[in-house]
């Protein structure tokens, strides 16, 4: 396998006709048993007996449950080379690690960072992702090539969001003292390598997409923050974002800005429903208002934000005042794993810690619809995709309900989301081609990933890990003294 190729796009051919048989599906607060015909890469037909316009590839779907895939709304697919490497540290003293180990990554470690990543998005009932990676500098366009075409080897839809800023690390934690020292770069030359690789790369109709990913307000200026929003209009991208991930970053955006992170993106004019914001555990109630009226989402991440320390994002009251939400499982250093099972599982038990009133807890059906059609609407794929709709697009996993981890047959929603089912991805579809087949991928070799993984010795820099001890002894005077 080829480490780096051409950009170039996928062949036209339309993908093949399936006819799934007797599958079950969630309806209403029940389940029913249906047919489903999937044609021309969309869903063409759902009805208790289908016969499909023309020859279909039939499929038994006795035992088995039929959901819209999953959206992993934030992760980082370089980091999982740094996998296991990071100790338990508040993220911004976690970040300073991220760095100082940080091994030097060419483009194919790249690429196989990113099939990685795709395939536990995959295997865990995923068929979009948000990558929000780190290029190798000097390298952009050919770093995005390698990354881009594993995922399309995959056949995974990706947005590929390029990590940028624009200030320095001190930067991002509140100072207490002049500003001075955190010097700007240049905003407009980055701005104008990420417009050549939206012009090269951004192909939705392959599934592939670019979006603008600054890594957030306390690292990126202004300039660039308005510079982003007009690049995404020009071309129509998704917004992604870190928003308000740790209390220091709120203590910052009030030195900033004398006011709230939420309050300042919207007036840059930041905030539409095209933008992801991934966090927000330290939100404030006006905020929520703000995000509702906007249309932004809100990317919860619980496994990396109890990992770091960083608490429980308000998720309750995000939904209560109608604010979208979606789920990400977050890189590999701050999650050791890229289950979305595990932080849809998480995410929801949650919020039975924050709210008394039981009444209001998220159900099982309820994070599923989160992370599907609340993951959809968050990379502005809502009207394609995320429901079990006549004509949208087929980005559909099936689930086996035989599986030992799926029994007793009880509820299986709730078998899914509240047990540890494993290995019950069956089949998965993704802009109708089938990418996953009785478990089996379609496309690549998952051992020739694994034997990358495992024989390609990068080198860690374990010592001395400067960057933490300059910083570490103001973070505790500012936050813990």
């Amino acid at each position: 396998m080829s480490a780096v190729e051409s950009a170039g796009g996928e062949t036209a051919d339309s993908p093949p006709s399936y006819l799934i048989q007797s599958v079950l599906m969630p309806e209403a607060e029940g389940y029913a048993t249906v047919d489903v015909w999937l044609h021309a890469g969309h869903i063409a037909a759902i009805a208790p007996q289908v016969t499909p316009g023309q020859a279909a590839e039939v499929i038994d779907g006795r035992n088995k449950l039929l959901l819209p895939g999953f959206v992993n709304g934030h992760t980082h697919s370089s980091q999982v080379w740094q996998r296991g490497l990071i100790r338990p540290l508040p993220p911004e003293l976690w970040l300073a690690e991220v760095f100082d180990t940080a091994p030097a990554l060419g483009v194919e470690e790249l690429y196989w960072a990113a099939l990685s990543t795709g395939i536990e998005t995959l295997l865990s009932g995923g068929t979009c992702v948000v990558d929000q990676v780190l290029l190798k500098r000097g390298q952009e366009l050919e770093s995005v090539a390698a990354i881009a075409q594993a995922y399309r080897e995959l056949g995974l839809r990706a947005l590929i969001a390029p990590l940028i800023m624009d200030e320095p690390l001190a930067a991002g934690l509140p100072q207490g003292r002049s500003r001075s020292d955190a010097t700007t770069g240049d905003s407009g030359a980055i701005l104008e390598w990420m417009a050549a690789i939206v012009e090269q790369f951004h192909r939705p109709a392959t599934g592939i997409q670019i979006a603008v990913g600054p890594t957030g307000f306390h690292r990126c200026s202004d300039a660039l923050l308005v510079g982003c929003a007009t690049l995404s209009d020009r071309y129509q991208l998704c917004r992604h974002t870190h928003l308000l991930e740790t209390r220091a970053q709120r203590q910052l955006a009030y030195e900033k800005y004398g006011r709230s992170a939420v309050a300042h993106l919207a007036d840059l004019g930041f905030l539409n429903h095209r933008t992801s914001l991934a966090h927000g555990v330290w939100l404030e109630e006006p905020d929520l208002d703000i995000l509702a009226e906007t249309g932004a989402t809100v990317v919860h991440n619980p496994v990396s934000n109890l990992r770091l320390g960083s608490g429980i994002a308000p998720i309750l009251k995000c939904l209560q005042r109608g604010v979208n939400v979606a789920f990400g499982c977050d890189g590999a250093a701050s999650n050791d794993a890229q289950d979305l099972l595990e932080a849809i599982k998480l995410g929801m038990m949650l919020q039975t810690v924050t709210e008394p009133d039981y009444q209001r807890w998220i159900t099982p059906r309820r994070a599923i619809a989160m992370a599907t059609l609340g993951g959809a609407k968050a990379v502005n794929l809502a009207a394609q995709t995320g429901s079990l709709t006549v004509g949208k697009a087929a980005d559909l996993v099936l689930y086996d309900l035989s599986h030992p981890s799926m029994l007793p047959l009880t509820d299986p929603i709730q078998l899914l989301v509240l047990g540890r089912p494993m290995q019950v991805v069956d089949r998965v579809w993704v802009q109708g081609r089938q990418v996953l087949a009785q478990g089996q991928f379609q496309t690549v070799d998952r051992q020739d990933l694994y034997e990358q993984l495992r024989d390609r010795r990068l080198q860690f820099n374990l010592n001395p890990r400067q960057t933490l001890a300059q910083i570490e002894p103001h973070y505790r005077q500012m936050l813990l003294d």
